[in-house]
């Protein structure tokens, strides 16, 4: 008996090894675990927009466009790129949480796709993307925002959003290999953040600026991301407009996936 049993387990096939997708996909939902177990960190990402956007719209928005309703037009898509840019920092924190933890030298030993642990940390930033954005939209539409566009214009600005975060998110986890703790990973991140995002045409029409901060601003990246998604969401976009929108995501994918996963094998 002891012989045959040998003999069966000797002859049953190995499984196939798991390919890149299905490392990604395992290490995605170890993301989304992650969020149902800290659900203070969603709660974080979503109701600072939202306090973001009833502000800018009920205190400034009668100042900056004549009224709240006209105002709120102009702001929510970029409110969006905002959220979807300030929610990619928290995959370097959550990498550099990991790493203080060790749980990254026990993912190097195993037989795996090198990018997966990185791969899984994008994927549960679109989920907190995804739901961010439409939180965020389902506020604007009970407070009057519609979109000229429709169904389809709101799919597709989804869609670059997830596209922008995705080539963002890359920025913060070098950031999250190279810092040694969390909170100067926020620190750093928000440092450069901040004056992209506010220098930018999401919250105030360049047109009012002086000429020097105009020129900047018309050249900020994220203000092409915000361009495009008001005139997605309003029925206007263009391919020139969208593929420089895409611009900078892709460069940045395209430049710090490698380096990404350089810092990873080195440390």
């Amino acid at each position: 008996m002891n012989s045959e049993a040998t003999a069966t387990v000797i002859q049953r096939e190995r499984p196939p090894q798991p390919g890149p997708l299905s490392n990604a996909l395992a290490f995605g939902w170890r993301a989304v675990l992650k969020i149902k177990h800290v659900p203070e960190q969603m709660f974080d990402l979503v109701m600072t927009p939202i306090m973001f956007t009833l502000l800018f719209t009920y205190v400034f928005g009668g100042a900056l466009a004549g009224s709240a309703d006209h105002y709120m037009q102009y702001f929510l898509p970029g409110i969006l790129v905002q959220t979807v840019i300030f929610n990619s920092v928290y995959s370097g924190m959550g990498l550099c949480t990991d790493l203080g933890k060790g749980l990254f030298d026990r993912f190097r030993s195993m037989p795996i796709w090198p990018l997966s642990p990185f791969a899984g940390l994008m994927v549960g930033d679109m989920l907190r993307h995804l739901i961010a954005s439409l939180i965020i939209l389902g506020v604007g539409l009970l407070l009057g925002y519609r979109p000229a566009a429709g169904f389809s214009g709101v799919l597709l600005g989804l869609l670059l959003l997830l596209a922008i975060g995705f080539g963002v998110g890359w920025v913060f986890l070098v950031l999250g290999l190279i810092m040694k703790t969390p909170n100067t990973v926020m620190t750093m991140a928000f440092t450069g953040t901040m004056p992209l995002v506010f220098a930018s045409n999401i919250m105030v029409d360049p047109k009012t600026m002086p000429g020097w901060l105009r020129l900047f601003v018309e050249v900020n990246p994220v203000s092409s991301m915000a361009s495009a998604m008001r005139d997605l969401m309003n029925g206007q976009a263009t391919w020139a407009g969208i593929g420089l929108a895409l611009l900078t995501p892709l460069i940045l994918t395209l430049v710090l996936a490698p380096v990404t996963l350089w810092l990873y094998r080195r440390r």
